[in-house]
């Protein structure tokens, strides 16, 4: 096994005892978008810690979340099949030849499941005595104390623990400070899973990148990623932007007017221009594609502009795609081509109609063999996987690439600098060895 780099004082699962012992797995199977499963990468990325679990004679209790279902204005969580981890468990019983138990607990019209109910009992005797292979929980947060700030909240974590003898966060992607991913770990000797492992590994490269260091980021909103973005900012030689992060930055920087472009986000992101006015990292894409109507690709409806044409006041439609030839631009294809660390969190187009600009991206990153090249995000490895699959294939054997399972929390690491600030790997960090507290 590779040795891997980490901090001595992060819980590994390698040093749990296991043996007879009721595992409950902390996973991130968010992968199903609209009852189906996009890629499955995130699901086999896991399978070797689910392996090690049975080898050693541990019995799982796997737990994801699915989307969104917490309505935040309202406060209402929507059960329902679009949200539901089932696809999830077929997928593993397919791929492991074993049965998974779907416990199903009564739902609040708007608070979603209120508590696990003791009939979770019956499908624990049932892993125990091996009938079944695996128990999948309902989606994390269809349970109304999984993000709650209440008591309702302590409660929930009680009753997960209350499941299992040993805890396992294999969820990288899951960085934010939820019931499943931190408080969990109060009350059960808690530790890393090998994905985890293996992402925290390979966030030294990145924040400690060989130079020079290139991040190509792209997004449907700018607010969700001002801090990010101005810190890795601080910390790249280069950036590319992409999708409404790119319009949002070019309005702030030309005075021009983008459909679907807010006027709060054009003044967030005066203050990356302005950095970029000392610094000029930022390497701009000189040739949009801009379409009349939000959606498909209708003749006649789009056209290229040329950010060369731009004044201000200028009006623009929807610009939905980044040109191909815009990477073709000496400024731009030697940016790439020089790198040695290159990180994407991109989706250049407004997907799945728009699409040439991500593959011609994902392209011309490959024409660098030198470079490591990293990839986060869901939607960016799902594009890359539908665009250029025969790429995508060769890239997932090849040693200069790495996938990683959350984007979002890449970019998490980067703005804090450090992967052991994220939640819920100080949460394992700071309980081990403690003595759980009573459930």
């Amino acid at each position: 096994m590779e040795k891997l780099e980490l901090d001595p004082k992060l819980p590994l699962i390698q040093d749990a005892d296991l043996k007879g012992k009721v595992v409950l797995v902390r996973v991130d199977h968010n992968v199903v978008k609209g009852g189906e499963i996009r890629d499955p990468y995130r699901i086999d990325a896991t399978l070797g810690t689910l392996y090690n679990i049975v080898e050693r004679g541990g019995r799982p209790i796997l737990m994801s979340h699915v989307g969104r279902p917490l309505d935040k204005k309202t406060g209402s969580i929507a059960v329902n099949d679009s949200t539901s981890v089932a696809p999830v468990a077929d997928y593993l019983q397919r791929k492991l030849h074993t049965s998974f138990a779907l416990p199903a607990f009564p739902a609040h019209e708007t608070r979603g499941i209120e508590q696990i109910d003791t009939s979770i009992n019956w499908h624990i005797r049932d892993l125990l005595a091996h009938r079944v292979g695996g128990i999948y929980l309902p989606n994390t947060r269809w349970f109304f104390g999984e993000q709650s700030k209440n008591a309702q909240r302590e409660s929930f974590a009680r009753q997960l623990a209350g499941l299992a003898d040993v805890f396992v966060n294999d969820a990288f992607g899951s960085w934010q400070p939820h019931v499943s991913t931190v408080d969990v770990t109060h009350y059960l000797p808690s530790f890393a899973g090998f994905l985890m492992q293996k992402e925290l590994h390979n966030l030294k490269h990145v924040l400690e990148p060989q130079r020079p260091f290139i991040a190509i980021v792209a997004g449907a909103k700018y607010d969700t990623k001002i801090g990010p973005l101005n810190e890795i900012y601080k910390k790249v030689d280069n950036m590319i932007l992409g999708g409404v992060i790119y319009n949002t930055f070019l309005c702030a920087k030309y005075g021009v007017q983008i459909k679907g472009v807010a006027d709060s986000d054009i003044n967030a992101a005066k203050k990356l221009v302005e950095m970029d006015k000392t610094a000029g990292k930022i390497i701009e894409l000189p040739v949009l594609v801009e379409s009349d109507v939000l959606g498909a690709k209708q003749e006649g409806k789009y056209r290229k502009v040329s950010i060369a044409d731009f004044k201000p006041g200028n009006s623009y439609g929807y610009l939905l795609d980044v040109a191909p030839e815009s990477f073709d631009a000496p400024a731009v294809a030697q940016t790439i081509a020089v790198a040695r660390t290159i990180f994407v969190n991109a989706v250049m187009g407004f997907t799945p109609h728009f699409t040439e600009g991500s593959e011609k991206l994902d392209r011309t990153i490959d024409k660098n063999q030198t470079a490591q090249k990293f990839y986060g995000g869901g939607d960016t490895l799902q594009e890359f996987k539908n665009l250029s699959p025969g790429l995508y294939l060769a890239a997932m054997d090849n040693a200069s690439y790495y996938f990683f399972t959350g984007g979002g929390t890449v970019l998490k690491a980067i703005e804090e600098g450090t992967p052991y600030g994220l939640a819920p790997v100080t949460a394992l960090m700071e309980n081990a060895g403690k003595p759980p507290k009573r459930v």
